[in-house]
């Protein structure tokens, strides 16, 4: 987007909710990037546009002649890019997306549900596997796109998306269930029920780094069976955030003493032959997971 288009979106977004911080948690802005972005319209303009208090912020009396326009230049610039999006194809067509169980539950309703809202002709295949026969499919042009724990295939073009914690998950009526952080050396003393998923085993990596050998008594590729056995007392387990939003099982989360997280990305073949659709649904996915930046603090 053209620089003085994001400084005109700033300024009508901080008139909409009458605050830059506002603004900037809609915009992935930082607050002090929105008010500079005003005050340099105003630097332009000579104009003073807002009216700063303790309260929040709030139209002059020359923001209020100037706003129709500037709301008007973004309108515009909106149905442009409709028109360009219509004339390159995105009226209707088909995205095939490799996905992993959680994210078919967590992410993709929502991305898909605006997607589907802003381009109503564009129709979905979505195909569930492990992470091992995503990058199969990706590689054989099997699926357009496809969510993959990272790192990956040197041949994929890789976007990072977010930086998912791994938690420890217990029955609630566990001696633990009230502790603030779960420590690694009691991995090891009771029964651990292990999710493995084809050849990139996030559970057993992590184990495996920090040097635990737990007492495992299940094996299984479902996330779902693992909760209800936790769920029974049957033992604990270690599993991904995102697996555990909305859980109907009775059971506790707890963040390792030591934190590990998993990393995933949206993948592709090649970019540059992706089609105008696919490429235009990244930038939903990008917007629905914390606008594509990794949390790097640990």
């Amino acid at each position: 987007m053209d620089t003085n288009l994001q400084k005109y979106m700033a300024f009508l977004k901080t008139v909409e909710y009458g605050s830059f911080t506002k603004a900037a948690e809609v915009l992935h802005y930082s607050q002090s990037g929105i008010s500079r972005m005003i005050g340099d319209l105003e630097r332009e303009w000579n104009l003073s546009v807002l009216e700063r208090g303790r309260s929040g912020v709030s139209l002059t009396s020359e923001g209020i002649k100037v706003l129709p326009f500037v709301q008007n230049v973004c309108r515009e610039y909106q149905n442009l890019q409709e028109q360009i999006d219509r004339q390159c194809g995105l009226e209707s067509g088909l995205i095939r997306i490799g996905t992993i169980s959680s994210i078919a539950t967590h992410w993709l309703p929502s991305v898909i549900k605006k997607f589907q809202r802003d381009f109503p002709n564009i129709e979905y295949e979505l195909l569930s596997g492990d992470y091992g026969e995503i990058e199969e499919w990706l590689l054989a042009g099997r699926v357009d796109c496809g969510f993959l724990l990272l790192p990956a295939s040197a041949e994929l073009e890789i976007t990072p998306l977010k930086r998912d914690e791994m938690m420890v998950i217990l029955p609630q009526d566990h001696p633990l269930a009230d502790c603030e952080t779960f420590p690694l050396k009691a991995l090891e003393e009771e029964p651990f029920m292990l999710l493995e998923r084809g050849e990139k085993s996030q559970v057993s990596e992590l184990l495996r780094q920090r040097g635990l050998h737990p007492k495992v008594r299940f094996i299984t590729l479902d996330d779902y069976a693992i909760m209800s056995m936790v769920e029974s007392g049957l033992g604990i387990s270690i599993l991904p955030d995102l697996i555990l939003q909305r859980t109907p099982y009775r059971i506790v989360k707890k963040p390792l003493a030591a934190p590990a997280y998993r990393e995933l990305g949206l993948a592709m073949r090649d970019s540059k032959t992706a089609s105008a659709a696919v490429k235009k649904f990244l930038t939903y996915v990008l917007k629905e997971t914390t606008n594509g930046i990794i949390e790097r603090t640990i």
